[in-house]
Formats: structure tokens, C-alpha cells, sequence
């Protein structure tokens, strides 16, 4: 990522919230409802040139396509790839597991997703590139309508695709991990190919802690993900390191999160990946303490600091001081050329889950940038 010489830059994490009009077509596809194709195509069109015109007025400087035409971030997957059918049982949180009460409430009332995880029954491979092809044709002629320069697009990593989708096929999971890689690799090369700034979504690092790897102690927790890391390595191999941007973070829900592992104990091996800067949760409740981690683990001279500075969780609207604050404690310690402003996690990580009003988002986006702006002003006086 680019360090800024003068101010601090901002993004966010990738999804935003779908109309409609694409919510209904999207699970109509996953149903295996007929879909016009074209009625798709317009639909998406319209809602990624209204996401990035909004990203603009509200001062977003690297915006993303809000991965309108994507059911999740990570089950996408599935309809690029092959190997993948039927459904899988729901990972539940640990955290969630204790209030059993809670739990309940947030599936009643439409707070957990409701799509279908597929397994890994077959061998995986690349299907079609169509859909690739096409968030990008409508993502470069949408930035170019809104005079963007620079933009992001997300790619999720083999390792939460495994934690969304078992294994049900390969005969461990270092050859399945080892698959996904391989079927990955051709779309993270075409992200970056394309002018874009490529985000690998790996929330396998922190909320496969307490998922995926529930019943591993710590000590196999991480070998377990060194593992992961390796894979994505492998599948970045031919990227430059400074195209590339991951985001780690512990579940994107409102829960008690009790059982979340420390950003530093995880930081060691995140930062094993190639990635010229690191997005992470800095935000919430839970982890708005962890900016003094970086005053323990040292910051590697080559990467940025994105940090979470308003909540994905919560509909209480940052001031635009504590944005700042928060900020400049950041760059207190890793400099200032070397932290982005961003949210905790996506506002829309699987389609109709939105736990923050729609409205509210862009009302928190533009707090974010107001906060910047006053970061900037104290840093650079």
C-alpha cells in the first residue's frame, strides 16, 4: 500500500449494503431460481455505480465495489469454483455457545445468516472467470465515471473458504488448503492485473480460534493456521507484496466475544503474510485496546497499519474526535505515513445481514472522514 505523505488516507473493508432488487435476484440464484441474466447484470450495475458515488461524496479515498454481486464474502466461492454442493452445519462461536438464551434471540430475530454453506465434495477447481470478469468491467467503468484513481477489490483467502465450506473430500485439510490455493491464485493475479489493490478477507487467523479450530489449545491453534498462512503465501507468490492488503478480524457479529484470541498472539503469524498492510478490528468493545500491541511487536519497515476506527457492530455513530484519537494513537507509534483509516469489518458481509442500518453506514463513513481529517491536522501541524 501507498504510504501518504500529507494526510491519513481512508477505506473500509469491502461489502456494503444491497438493495432490493439485487438482494432478490441473488437469493433467487442461490435457490436455483432462473435468473435473466441481463436483469442481473442491470441491477448490479446500478447498485455498484450508487455504492461508489456514495463511498465519494462521503470522502472514502480507496473504495471497493461493496461486493454487490457476491451472497458472501467467502461462499461466493462456489460458483466460481467446482467441488462444492449440498450444505454444512453452522460453526457456532464459542462465545455464543454460553448464552445459549442470546443465541436464540439473534436467530429469531434474522441476527445470524441464513445462506447455504456447501461442502467440499469433489476436487476444486476454477469453473468460470465470468463473474470475475464482470465485477471488474462494472467497477473500472464506475471509478473512472467518478474520477477514482485508486480502488480495492476483495478476494477471500483459502483458509476462511475452509472454514466456510468443509472438507468432505481431500484426505486432510493441508491438501485441501493446498487446492484452494491453487484455485485462487488465477483470481488474486486478476484483481491486481485489473489496476486494483487486492484485500485477501482472512478471518480464519482470529474467528477460526473460536469456530473451525474450537476444540484445538492454543499451542495447535496456531500451527494449525501457520499452515493457512503457507497456502495463501503460496498462492500470492507472484504478486508484489505492495498490491496486496489482508483483513483478519474475529466474526463480524454482536456477541459477547468472550472467547476471541489476543491480536498478539495471532499478530506473529499474520504478519508471515505477503501483504504490504494489514486490516484488523481496532474498534469495538472487545479490541479497541489492542493499538498497544504495536508498542510490543514491531511493525516491519514495509507495511501499513489499517485499522478498524468505527464499529461494523453498532448503529452509535462515531464522533469524529474519537476517530482522531483513536488515529493518532496509531500513528504515534508506527508513524504517521504508515496508518489508513477503516471500519472494524464490512457492513454487509453476507447479503441481507445488517446488523448497522443502511443509512447509518454512510453516516458513520463520513464521521471516519471527518476524524481523519482532524488526525491529519494534529500529525502534520
Amino acid at each position: 500500500m501507498t504510504k501518504t505523505p500529507d494526510r491519513i488516507l481512508t477505506t473500509h473493508v469491502g461489502s456494503l449494503p444491497r438493495p432490493k432488487a439485487v438482494l432478490d435476484l441473488l437469493f433467487a440464484r442461490a435457490k436455483g431460481e432462473s435468473v435473466d441474466a441481463a436483469a442481473f447484470e442491470a441491477a448490479v450495475a446500478a447498485a455498484v455505480e450508487d455504492a461508489v458515488m456514495r463511498q465519494k461524496k462521503a470522502g472514502i479515498d480507496i473504495p471497493s465495489d461493496g461486493e454487490i454481486s457476491k451472497i458472501s464474502y467467502a461462499t461466493y466461492v462456489a460458483e466460481r469454483l467446482t467441488g462444492f454442493s449440498g450444505d454444512s452445519p453452522r460453526r457456532v462461536p464459542s462465545d455464543l455457545l454460553e448464552v445459549p438464551r442470546y443465541m436464540k434471540r439473534l436467530a429469531d430475530t434474522g441476527g445470524t445468516p441464513q445462506l447455504a454453506r456447501p461442502c467440499c465434495t469433489g476436487a476444486v477447481h476454477v469453473r468460470t472467470t465470468e463473474p470475475l470478469e464482470a465485477d471488474i468491467a462494472r467497477f473500472q467503468k464506475t471509478l473512472k465515471m467518478h474520477g477514482y484513481g485508486q480502488a480495492f477489490m476483495n478476494a477471500a483467502a483459502p483458509g476462511v473458504i475452509s472454514l466456510f465450506q468443509p472438507n468432505r473430500f481431500y484426505k486432510d485439510d493441508e491438501a485441501y488448503l493446498e487446492a484452494l490455493a491453487s484455485a485462487m491464485a488465477p483470481e488474486y493475479r486478476r484483481i491486481v492485473e485489473a489496476g486494483f489493490y487486492l484485500q485477501i478477507d482472512s478471518p480464519d487467523l482470529g474467528a477460526g480460534r473460536h469456530t473451525m479450530y474450537a476444540d484445538l489449545d492454543e499451542k495447535e491453534f496456531l500451527r494449525r493456521v501457520e499452515v493457512h498462512v503457507a497456502a495463501l503465501n503460496e498462492a500470492l507468490r507472484d504478486i508484489p507484496q505492495d498490491r496486496i492488503r489482508v483483513h483478519l478480524c474475529w466474526g463480524n457479529y454482536e456477541g459477547p466475544h468472550t472467547h476471541d484470541i489476543p491480536l498478539a498472539t495471532i499478530l506473529p503469524v499474520a504478519l508471515k503474510i505477503k501483504a504490504g498492510a494489514i486490516s484488523f478490528e481496532a474498534a469495538n468493545p472487545r479490541h479497541a485496546h489492542e493499538w498497544a500491541v504495536f508498542r510490543d511487536i514491531k511493525l516491519p519497515d514495509d507495511r501499513v497499519l489499517i485499522p478498524g476506527v468505527i464499529d461494523s457492530c453498532s448503529n452509535y455513530v462515531e464522533h469524529p474526535d474519537l476517530v482522531a484519537e483513536r488515529l493518532c494513537r496509531f500513528a504515534d507509534i508506527v508513524g504517521r505515513q504508515r496508518v489508513m483509516a477503516s471500519a472494524d469489518c464490512g457492513f454487509a458481509t453476507v447479503a441481507d445481514w445488517n446488523t448497522v442500518d443502511p443509512d447509518i453506514v454512510w453516516m458513520k463513513f463520513a464521521s471516519m472522514v471527518e476524524g481523519a481529517e482532524r488526525a491529519s491536522k494534529r500529525l502534520w501541524r
